[in-house]
């Protein structure tokens, strides 16, 4: 399995069989030009949206025959398994900034999880449904989303062997949140990696639970 992190939530999975799953692609340029990553301009087999928020819904530059998914519920296709679990964006169940889906995916023997805009603490229930995971890919930027302290909490329930953080504040993302260092700062075997991708196979997995941050592609 290969990641590419575009940037903010958005990331490109490449199976072992070639399989592309493009996951909560943005608008460049979006909300006044506070998002300034580049253009998505890839092809992809799968796209999923997490909620429908031009930052995470923009499907307009993705090219190719791909299947969209951005409902809950549970596909299985070219190989890939996935699972779309409702969530919400915010604390009040969906009142302040509405839904949000979280996406296990599960292919080349890993179980990888993008948690979206989550802005919430993950109840018993969801844990469950969730299950094990080896890869988490999670906000921690603050303010729309759980934050920092409430990402480390999130990462404690799910014990993943990896966690890529996203959506958080850059030099091309003006929202008002987070540096990922607010995240980084008190966690323990961190890697800062200069490079956008990155290779995954189950048995090269660390035993230590790690935090590794892309550098985004666009």
């Amino acid at each position: 399995m290969k990641i590419k992190w575009y940037g903010h939530a958005a990331f490109k999975i490449t199976t072992d069989n070639g399989t592309r799953i493009i996951i909560d692609p943005y608008e460049s340029g979006a909300y006044d030009g506070a998002l300034a990553y580049g253009i998505i301009d890839e092809e992809a087999d799968i796209v999923l949206t997490s909620h429908d928020h031009a930052d995470h819904n923009y499907v307009k530059t993705i090219s190719g025959k791909y299947v969209l998914v951005d409902k809950a519920g549970e596909y299985d296709m070219r190989g890939v398994k996935i699972k779309a679990f409702p969530s919400f964006h915010d604390k009040s169940l969906g009142k302040e900034r509405g839904n949000n889906l979280i996406f296990v995916i599960a292919c080349d023997d890993l179980i990888l999880a993008h948690t979206g805009d989550i802005g919430h603490a993950l109840d018993a229930d969801l844990l469950k449904q969730i299950g094990k995971t080896d890869i988490v890919l999670l906000p921690v930027g603050g303010f729309f989303t759980i934050d920092a302290a409430e990402a480390t909490k999130m990462i404690d329930s799910l014990a993943p062997a990896v966690t890529i953080p996203m959506h958080y504040k850059t030099e091309k993302c003006a929202f008002p949140i987070a540096l990922v260092e607010e995240f980084t700062r008190n966690q323990d075997n961190v890697r800062v990696l200069d490079k956008s991708e990155i290779d995954f196979k189950k048995e090269n997995l660390p035993t230590k639970p790690q935090i590794i941050v892309l550098r985004y592609a666009l």
